[in-house]
């Protein structure tokens, strides 16, 4: 076969996309080698001094404790007295050590007596903020000025802003890939087509504008929740050297990739398809498929013409492939994908589940506007889009289901924690959007059995269209005049009269429109996919809006794991208070979990009950328990309790009393080896 050279614009796209595609994809390589893994949502495990604790003499300094790695600076702890002056000396100190992670700030010396509150923020390994507070005592408590925040970091006012910007970007993402993948996918002529160039480049500019927005909105978000200190260059600064903020500055620059590759698509690449009839156009569509039975000699068409696009589409299709690809990894690297457990296989699952969102539900707009804005969309095109949304649930279902264990960890997560409820709603949204695109199947194999004549009437309409457009943009279609037969302009002097030229504007509008009805409602079957269509687009909003609001909720696996330190448990009236509380004391063999069992749990006597298990559920025989209750409420405790073993990880005590109701904290500690001990806790209201 012959090969016949492009045009020099063409030749000139076509040999720069593959640099293109190679120095991204290095870059995508090298955001990939700089990635830390890390586990999800840090949670503070413990501090010393201890929440509501009383000490005889002022500690040195107060070091918090962390489940997970967390980004802190010289402001993230602050420690104030009774009257709200500060007594820190506002200097971090890293204490880390292996797999401990624990900040703490140095204490002023002379310190009286009284009680001192903690006020602490820091940013998770996933970007997400947290924060906290708790009050200990010197010498004996006292009254204090110092109220406890109730604001959640990256709340208030600046965490609507950021929320607003980070669900525009992912539908700015979703929009800009699935449309491109749709008009290089489904329908090339698409590229010339005004409605599917604008709703693509409003796609691209929303996703840039929330990304700026994300990254000058990140000092407020993390920190104080001020709008004023977007203005603060030293906080960008410090944003720019985090995970986070490396992610959001990748994501503009690939976005200027993105910027190039839409200039060619709605560029060179418009003005190749646009010379293309649509016969022309079909042909070459099928000769990317595989298909060149209609081909002429030497790989022109029928009527002898070269077709110089397929080289043109390859590239775009591999250099839209890497810079979507790349685009998908700023979150992917930045956000639930990049902690927890396997990160190296769910940062890759993740993007290709990204992907696979955009192509189908980007697609899925993109197609609905060619519907109701482009009457001469061929019957392939619509067949075509089905086959690519098949592939892409295929996708999302084997990413979605690895997805789905890797962040909860157990079927009881799944309806015990937040994230597990989310992600049933989102199960439940996307069986919905699956059974619409069912009945959009139906609709498009209709259009597929149409017979010929049918398609004709359809294309005939939408050239009589463009013919009354032009006819009516002289104002000379006369009231009763048949549109379909009338395709000459008859031109028609416009008349002085501003008010004569508005009102036979507003009629020219009110023809257009009647006509571009006219042609949608010309064939019914296609009237009842775009019906469909746009039912499957509305529950994609909402299916798009739950998947934003479950990257920022915690993930049920480290719900689950966090179950015990610090958090509270509700007594049932006249049910015994049973918990399970893991441990790992760091040695050999130090990981197990307790089980507690207070009867009847309420004021008076109770009957205490302890199981020890190992990590494979064995009992396992401690060298040591030992128990204490704290009331901090009453500043009563620790009652300190030492049970009797009952069997081989059996201990029990009875005539444990607890004088009065409340949140009353149950510390256990255990010993597994004669220097392997640690102590855990858990809160449980007696009422």
């Amino acid at each position: 076969m012959t090969a016949t050279a492009p045009a020099p614009s063409t030749a000139r796209a076509t040999a720069f996309l593959p640099r293109l595609a190679l120095v991204l994809a290095a870059l995508l390589a090298t955001l990939f080698t700089a990635a830390s893994p890390a586990t999800a949502h840090a949670a503070l495990t413990a501090s010393d001094p201890k929440d509501g604790a009383v000490v005889a003499t002022a500690p040195a300094q107060v070091t918090l404790s962390f489940s997970e790695q967390v980004a802190m600076g010289d402001d993230s702890i602050r420690v104030l007295d009774p009257q709200g002056k500060r007594v820190d000396t506002g200097e971090l100190r890293d204490m880390c050590s292996g797999n401990t992670i624990r900040y703490g700030t140095a204490l002023h010396t002379g310190l009286p007596n009284g009680t001192y509150t903690v006020a602490w923020q820091a940013v998770s390994a996933d970007s997400h903020p947290i924060s906290g507070a708790f009050t200990f005592s010197i010498g004996a408590p006292s009254a204090t000025d110092v109220t406890l925040p109730t604001a959640q970091a990256g709340g208030g006012p600046v965490g609507i802003a950021y929320g607003i910007a980070r669900y525009a970007a992912y539908a700015g993402f979703t929009v800009l890939v699935g449309g491109a993948a749709f008009i290089l996918l489904c329908w090339r002529r698409g590229a010339a087509e005004r409605p599917l160039q604008k709703l693509v480049v409003r796609a691209w500019v929303t996703l840039t504008v929330a990304t700026l927005a994300m990254l000058v909105l990140r000092t407020p978000y993390t920190g104080s929740g001020n709008f004023s200190d977007v203005f603060d260059l030293d906080g960008l600064r410090a944003v720019l050297q985090t995970k986070t903020g490396a992610s959001l500055v990748s994501r503009l620059l690939l976005l200027g990739a993105a910027a190039l590759f839409v200039a060619v698509l709605f560029g060179v690449y418009a003005r190749r398809v646009a010379g293309l009839g649509p016969d022309e156009a079909e042909r070459a569509e099928r000769e990317t498929e595989g298909s060149d039975q209609a081909d002429g000699p030497n790989g022109s068409d029928e009527a002898g013409n070269p077709d110089d696009t397929s080289d043109l589409t390859f590239g775009l299709a591999i250099g839209g492939a890497v810079v979507s690809g790349g685009i998908a990894a700023t979150w992917a690297l930045s956000e639930h994908a990049s902690t927890g457990i396997q990160p190296g296989i769910a940062m890759p699952a993740d993007i290709l589940h990204l992907m696979a969102v955009a192509t189908w539900l980007g697609g899925l707009a993109a197609l609905l506007v060619a519907l109701h804005k482009v009457p001469g969309i061929e019957r392939a095109a619509v067949r075509r889009f089905s086959q690519v949304a098949f592939v892409s649930v295929l996708v999302l279902a084997v990413t979605g289901v690895y997805q789905s264990w890797r962040q909860l960890g157990s079927w009881s997560a799944l309806t015990g924690t937040e994230y597990g409820q989310l992600l049933l709603l989102k199960i439940g949204l996307v069986a919905v959007l699956l059974g619409i695109a069912y009945m959009s199947r139906t609709w498009i194999a209709r259009l597929a059995d149409a017979p010929a004549d049918a398609a004709t009437a359809v294309t005939t309409v939408g050239q009589t269209s463009a013919d009354v457009s032009r006819e009516t943009a002289t104002g000379a279609v006369a009231e009763g005049t048949d549109v379909s037969r009338e395709t000459e302009p008859v031109p028609v002097p416009v008349p002085a009269d501003p008010e004569r030229a508005a009102q036979l504007a507003r009629q020219r509008a009110a023809r257009e429109s009647a006509l571009e009805k006219r042609v949608r409602d010309a064939d019914p079957d296609r009237a009842g996919l775009r019906r469909s269509v746009l039912a499957e687009a509305a529950i994609a909003v909402i299916l798009l809006a739950v998947t934003t609001v479950l990257t920022s909720t915690e993930p049920g696996r480290t719900v689950e794991q966090e179950t015990g330190r610090g958090s509270t448990a509700t007594a049932v009236p006249d049910r015994a208070v049973k918990i399970t509380l893991p441990f790992d004391t760091g040695g050999p063999n130090g990981k197990g979990s307790v089980r507690l069992e207070l009867d009847p749990g309420r004021v008076g006597a109770n009957t205490l009950h302890l199981w020890a298990d190992s990590a494979d559920g064995a009992p396992f025989d401690l060298p040591e328990i030992k128990v204490a209750f704290t009331l901090p409420a009453k500043d009563i405790g620790p009652l300190p309790l030492v049970p009797e073993q009952a069997a081989p990880g059996h201990w029990t005590a009875s005539g444990v009393q607890l004088p009065l109701a409340g949140e009353w904290r149950i510390d256990v500690t255990v010993r597994t080896s004669d220097i392997d001990q640690t102590t855990i806790q858990k809160t449980v209201k007696i009422g």
